[in-house]
């Protein structure tokens, strides 16, 4: 028996559950701002040592009792991992306490408990098939990968911080994207970490050849990526020169209507600078930006127009109202809107993917007449448009329009209305992230918004109100950047989008031949075990 073994059954279970707590809590420093990827080295061995307990102390009759103790260990480290990760989304109900201070405790844990009961079920069907050698890695892997694809499904999904989001810490990593995608990523992250869990194992299993074969595939993949930023070579679109505004206004004022005149204040002279407009051809707002709609203030469309450098354009955040017919209320849509130096509207996209609680309530009408609002506090909620479809801005490459969280669904970036042979040339993602505050929120949406680029081989053009806003190149490097915190613009050039990538062509076909040969490995594996 190992020394980790002899511990764990010698430990009563509050320590092994508080083992579980904190190896789940430590696993979420890989994620941003702290990017301490090489920690997934020691958790993720941890979580396969605890559930080898809790599935061999159940025994191995029942095989509910030992789904239950998998369950239990896995639902643990993911309430650890998700509660360390996510923390800071109580940040938002701050911003109107008076109103919303009292569900902060219901954020910070619901919602990491609800998360982690993805990581406990996976570890629930790994135990079906659990035995003392390295392939339970693979089953251990597979299990948890799905359960991170489901996530970002079900109950309209929310895939943030995917074990994958370890490797694209490092861009040299983040280059496997463009084959595998986020869920590839993920995969390769959980095996070649938890593999270390087998030196572990009992004399006469194999032990070292799994782990060095790890460690080889890492270094394969590092060296490949590096290879790939030093050799592609990525040029900029000619003719264009933007400029991101990133005002860092306090989200309270963009819900006071009497506060209008000074927003477009803040904007117009952060705007202009002190060397004008001249030769910027694009200028970006941030996701609604204004606390007023913009078809009920021709002022504030004329100030935009009169501000703006002929033949320039406006691409800012702002709420597009709709009207319904036989009803007062018109339909509210969080859009991006292009505005021309003559103050026409020249493209509209609206949000496809809204926030629950944020954009609108689950059963609207119902939670609204017991006194629930959602945090934008719009009567009836925001509506959702039916599609994603691409926006055409003049000057500008055909672009994907990405309102907030809605790039960190990797599946759901591609118009529905490409053509044959169609493709955009830039990604453009407006958001809001003031909501957060100075916390790791504002990080964490930037690198999965950072990594679609590299995913899809397109640039990234980001505009937050306060976040991190940035032009980023299709290889997922930082042209320009403006850090969290900071008022101010930056100005800079397009980069050219690549070819499509085979990410871009496939989608997941690599990693679903990827799960599907591991968890064949380890059935042939699991059955040659019995039948010796």
């Amino acid at each position: 028996m190992t020394l980790p073994d002899r511990l764990l059954r010698q430990a009563p279970p509050s320590l092994r559950a508080f083992a579980a707590l904190l190896a789940g809590a430590l696993s979420a420093l890989a994620m941003p701002p702290v990017g301490a990827w090489p920690v997934l080295a020691l958790t993720l061995p941890a979580l396969v040592m605890l559930l080898d307990r809790a599935i061999e102390d159940a025994g191995t009759v029942g095989r509910w009792r030992r789904m239950r103790a998998a369950f239990g260990a896995g639902w643990l480290f993911g309430m650890g991992y998700f509660l360390a990760g996510l923390w800071w989304i109580g940040a938002a109900f701050l911003v109107q306490a008076e109103t919303f201070a009292w569900l902060i405790p219901f954020a910070v844990l619901l919602l990491p408990a609800g998360l982690a009961l993805y990581l406990g079920l996976a570890c629930a069907c790994a135990s079906l098939l659990w035995s003392r050698g390295w392939e339970r890695i693979l089953v251990l892997a597979v299990a948890i990968t799905l359960s991170e694809w489901l996530r970002g499904i079900l109950f309209t999904g929310f895939p943030w911080n995917n074990f994958g989001y370890a490797l694209a810490n490092d861009l040299a990593f983040a280059q496997s994207s463009a084959v595998v995608g986020i869920i590839g990523l993920c995969f390769v992250t959980l095996v070649a970490f938890a593999m270390p869990a087998v030196l572990f194992d009992p004399p006469g299993r194999a032990r070292s050849w799994p782990v060095i074969f790890c460690a080889l595939t890492l270094a394969g993949m590092w060296g490949a990526g590096t290879w790939r930023l030093t050799t592609t070579e990525v040029g900029d679109v000619p003719g264009v020169k933007l400029r991101i505004l990133q005002p860092d206004l306090p989200q309270d004022q963009k819900f006071r209507y009497d506060a209008r005149d000074s927003v477009m204040d803040l904007y117009t002279s952060l705007s202009e600078g002190d060397d004008g407009l001249e030769g910027i051809t694009h200028l970006f707002w941030p996701e609604a930006a204004f606390p007023f709609f913009l078809e009920r203030e021709p002022s504030a469309i004329s100030r935009i127009a009169s501000m703006l450098p002929p033949g320039a354009t406006l691409v800012t955040g702002a709420v597009r109202l709709e009207p319904q017919p036989g009803k007062a209320r018109p339909k509210a849509y969080n859009s991006i809107r292009a505005i021309s130096s003559e103050g026409a509207f020249l493209a509209v996209a609206d949000k496809v993917h809204l926030v629950p609680f944020g954009e609108y309530l689950p059963f609207q009408e119902t939670l609204e007449s017991l006194g629930v609002q959602q945090l934008t506090q719009y009567r009836g909620g925001f509506s959702a448009a039916q599609k994603r479809t691409l926006m055409r801005i003049p000057g500008l490459p055909a672009a994907v329009p990405l309102i907030c969280y809605e790039a960190i669904f990797p599946a759901e970036v591609m118009p529905d209305d490409l053509r044959p042979g169609e493709r955009p040339g830039v990604l453009l993602n407006l958001s809001n992230d003031i909501w957060f505050g100075l916390t790791p929120g504002p990080y964490q949406h930037f690198e999965q918004a950072r990594l679609r680029a590299v995913e899809q081989g397109l640039p990234l053009i980001r505009g937050t109100n306060n976040g991190i806003s940035a032009i980023v190149d299709p290889l997922g490097r930082i042209e320009e950047m403006l850090p969290l915190g900071v008022r101010g613009t930056l100005d800079g050039r397009l980069p050219r989008a690549l070819p499509p990538t085979f990410y871009a062509n496939f989608g997941n076909l690599i990693p679903l031949a990827l799960l599907l040969a591991a968890i064949s490995v380890a059935i042939m594996l699991r059955c040659r075990t019995i039948h010796a």
